[in-house]
């Protein structure tokens, strides 16, 4: 249980950067103030978190072909999902889509890689305080 919830805490924040980076960087992607991020982010991290292993499982099984793309489909449907849950996040035009799924998995999959070892750093500083 633990594990899961570090695992949803890192999805949380790397979903908050690239759904940050994502806002920046296309016109048709908003996401309304601070509030929203925090609200999309959570939302996105974790169905995010229930959804890529099922969806990386699923591939495995019957397209292990598309093993590659598991992380973006993962990250679109969980993007579509984000979207019909949450009025704070707009996004408009399919091109639009694809370009935020890309640009949300490439930060999020940074941070993710990233993000831990921060977190690992501070926790053993701590113990060692």
């Amino acid at each position: 249980m633990i594990r899961f919830l570090l695992n949803t805490l890192v999805y949380f924040l790397a979903a908050l950067i690239g759904l940050i980076a994502a806002d920046l960087l296309l016109s048709g992607f908003s996401v309304s103030g601070v509030t929203g991020y925090v609200v999309v982010a959570l939302i996105f991290g974790v169905i995010q978190a229930i959804l890529s292993p099922l969806v990386g499982k699923m591939v495995q099984k019957n397209a292990s072909a598309f093993q590659g793309g598991v992380g973006i489909l993962s990250v679109l449907l969980t993007l579509v999902l984000t979207n019909l849950l949450s009025s704070d996040l707009s996004v408009d035009g399919l091109s639009t889509w694809i370009l935020a799924a890309l640009i949300i998995w490439l930060f999020a999959a940074l941070a993710a890689f990233i993000l831990p070892f921060f977190l690992v750093k501070r926790a053993v500083q701590e113990r060692r305080d």
